[in-house]
């Protein structure tokens, strides 16, 4: 029970830091730009993309292609002289500001990681600060793990990439301080 309460407070306390983070310090928006013509390029993905929802990197390359050197060097050259674009695609679109299902799902998430991370903790049997530490080492293996690769593979904007490390790492800082705090109290609790 008591990892379970320590979970929720996690949870509660990254999802207060994301809103912080996000709406308070703009931290949610770092490295993202405003398109120089916006219709144009809306205009154009139903053309260029079609109908099927999904990621689209461009310019693209078939994996069922990548043994014809031919259509490699094709697209070495083509890499080498275009744009390139990590899209995330709805052809039929979504209203980004009614944001109570993310909201909802962004909650579960982070009260589930934190209930991962309680766990852990938990079971750690360190003090305080030696659960602190630890909260703060997931954080980094979470970022090192996930969002540096998007940046290696995916051309993710550095600032945005460095942001991201900054969010995560100062969230579970603060929930692992929550969390620690709370298991040390009880610990201490079923010890008298």
């Amino acid at each position: 029970m008591r990892v379970l309460v320590a979970g929720l407070i996690g949870g509660i306390v990254i999802f207060a830091w994301g809103v912080a983070a996000h709406m308070a310090l703009g931290l949610g928006n770092v490295g993202i730009q405003m398109p120089a013509n916006e219709n144009v390029v809306l205009g154009s993905l139903h053309e260029g993309l079609g109908n099927q929802p999904g990621v689209y990197i461009l310019p693209s390359l078939d994996p069922k292609k990548m043994g014809d050197e031919a259509v490699l060097k094709a697209y070495s050259e083509k890499a080498a002289t275009s744009p390139y674009a990590f899209v995330v695609y709805l052809p039929q679109g979504e209203d980004m500001m009614q944001m109570g299902p993310q909201i909802g799902r962004q909650w579960a998430s982070d009260t589930l990681a934190a209930l991962a991370l309680a766990f852990v903790l938990g079971l750690a049997g360190l003090g305080f600060r030696r659960r602190v530490a630890l909260a703060a080492a997931a954080a980094v293996f979470a970022w090192l793990s996930t969002t540096l690769p998007y940046w290696n593979w995916y051309r993710f904007p550095l600032d945005f990439t460095l942001a991201a490390l900054v969010e995560q790492l100062v969230g579970w800082l603060l929930a692992g301080a929550a969390m620690a705090w709370w298991l040390g109290r009880s610990e201490r609790k079923l010890a008298s």
